[in-house]
């Protein structure tokens, strides 16, 4: 596989691992210095994250991906990928949003791995 379609499936395994709880997944695919900016401002570090989806405060349910954009130059790497996103957070009610994530990437030991996202809506 190439690089964008490494990434690509990086990003589908992520959301996976959201909907699924699965820890070891998500502790593969964010790197140690991954920090997630959510749409408020707020900052989570990658252990806070992931935290917050296996205590129930970050649900997800299922995300259908409409649209992965990637540029790969060298070790590092951004992809903006726009997904529905059905969810709960933060005590809210379940519903879908059109979520866009940025991420920037970092490649180390030849893995790709999450290093800063960015939420927003499309």
């Amino acid at each position: 596989m190439t690089d964008k379609e490494n990434i690509i499936q990086l990003y589908r395994e992520m959301y996976a691992a959201m909907v699924n709880k699965d820890r070891a997944d998500l502790e593969r695919v964010h790197d140690d210095s991954f920090m997630l900016v959510h749409m408020t401002g707020m900052r989570q570090s990658k252990q806070e994250y992931i935290n917050a989806i296996m205590g129930g405060t970050l649900n997800y349910y299922s995300a259908e991906h409409e649209d992965m954009q990637v540029e790969v130059k060298g070790d590092n790497a951004v992809l903006v990928g726009k997904s529905k996103v059905t969810a709960a957070v933060f005590g809210g009610g379940k519903h879908t949003w059109r979520l866009q994530l940025r991420f920037q990437l970092v490649k180390k030991n030849g893995e790709w791995r999450f290093a800063l996202a960015s939420a927003s809506t499309y």
